[in-house]
């Protein structure tokens, strides 16, 4: 079964940038399709950046120009930099692997369509 673990969270000033990871172990076929989402207090968990088995990626508007993800197939680690953090982004970050995450697999913002989660991992931007 497909684990997935976050780190890298952290409290920043606005302005500040950190850079998440995921590592994933347990699975038996490599992972090409992945997420990150956020989910902060009272609101509904969103999508923020995904990439596809093309190494494709695609961000959504709040985050666009300032986050930038990507993967280590070799480390099997997905990571996300964040840069230019705003109060606004501060949310517990997920990532997260499709039900099917193979070759040719695609990604969505519903997180509905996932169906692996790390623990998350907390962001903190203060003005």
């Amino acid at each position: 079964q497909l684990q997935l673990m976050e780190s890298g969270g952290g409290s920043v000033q606005a302005g500040g940038s950190l850079r998440l990871s995921c590592a994933a172990s347990g699975f038996v076929s490599p992972i090409y399709c992945m997420g990150w989402f956020r989910q902060a207090p009272g609101k509904e968990r969103e999508g923020v950046a995904l990439i596809d088995s093309d190494d494709f990626t695609s961000y959504a508007d709040s985050v666009k120009g300032r986050f930038t993800i990507s993967k280590d197939n070799a480390k099997n680690t997905l990571y996300l930099q964040m840069n230019s953090l705003k109060p606004e982004d501060t949310a517990m970050y997920y990532c997260a692997a499709p039900r099917y995450y193979g070759r040719g697999c695609r990604t969505t913002y519903r997180a509905y369509d996932y169906n692996s989660w790390g623990q998350g991992t907390q962001v903190t931007v203060s003005s």
